[in-house]
């Protein structure tokens, strides 16, 4: 079954309530995608809600608001809401408040963990907790080195840490023809290397908190006055099969990281519609 194409203008009359994914959707790595601006203004003018659902865990909301108008794209930091933010009710839900933990990530995604009630150590210390949130704005290889080397010293031991991956992302857009590894991709190192060393331990993966499990939606949609909401995302792993399991509309943005032939999905990863552009 093929998504039928739609338009921009379409989607605004139908909806009540607009998610945007961020980057490849209205940011890449270096710009402002085609027509976000023109999206967002559209909105703005009908007096329709819209939130920024991003698996970012590197950036808090007022951070990333200030890139984008850097950019040229103006959100109110209320609008965005991240994979980051996840981390607080996961602490309260699990019993990690207080918890030691390490993080690979910059400032923004140690004070994601901070705020969820963490207690953050260097990765050469014992810890209870690691947290992937990023690839980038800090010291990768030593910081990753050093929590490989303390998970095995740990797991030798008999202890087991933690391990919490707010943003699942594999891939992302660094400009229009152009993509970066993202955190995701960081976990699935991780993971291989432990199952060359555990290969009998069946229980050495990272929690995923972000897109595609519908936690994040389900915040966003609750913000929004639970209204007849749909997302606009760029890839099908993440944003499509994420909308499905939060039980809203979707919309594939098909200039982003997405190619594939549509009568190969799985109906988890069907998008409602097909989005050739913005504006």
């Amino acid at each position: 079954m093929t998504a039928p194409s739609t338009r921009f203008d379409t989607l605004v009359e139908r909806y009540d309530l607009f998610l945007f994914d961020a980057y490849g959707v209205l940011v890449h790595g270096s710009g402002i995608m085609p027509g976000a601006r023109e999206a967002i203004g559209r909105l703005d003018a009908a007096g329709k809600p819209y939130f920024v659902v991003t698996n970012d865990a590197s950036k808090l909301p007022a951070t990333s608001a200030a890139r984008y108008a850097r950019l040229g794209l103006h959100l109110d930091p209320a609008r965005i809401v991240t994979s980051g933010m996840l981390l607080e009710p996961y602490f309260a839900d699990h019993g990690l408040r207080g918890a030691r933990c390490a993080v690979l990530g910059p400032a923004d995604g140690i004070a994601y963990v901070e705020l969820a009630g963490g207690h953050v150590v260097p990765a050469t210390a014992d810890f209870d907790v690691l947290a992937v949130c990023d690839e980038s704005g800090f010291p990768f290889l030593a910081t990753a080195d050093a929590a490989l080397t303390s998970l095995i010293r740990m797991i030798d031991a008999g202890r087991t840490p933690r391990l919490i991956l707010p943003n699942p992302d594999i891939l992302y857009p660094e400009g229009t023809d152009a993509f970066g590894f993202a955190a995701g991709s960081v976990a699935l190192m991780f993971e291989a290397a432990l199952a060359r060393r555990y290969p009998d331990r069946e229980d050495l993966g990272f929690v995923p908190l972000g897109k595609p499990h519908p936690h994040l939606y389900r915040h966003a949609l609750a913000l929004g006055g639970e209204a007849h909401a749909v997302m606009i995302g760029d890839q099908l792993e993440t944003d499509i099969a994420g909308a499905n399991a939060a039980g809203i509309d979707s919309a594939l943005l098909t200039v982003g990281v997405t190619r594939i032939a549509q009568r190969t999905l799985p109906p988890a990863l069907r998008p409602t519609w097909l989005l050739s552009q913005l504006a």
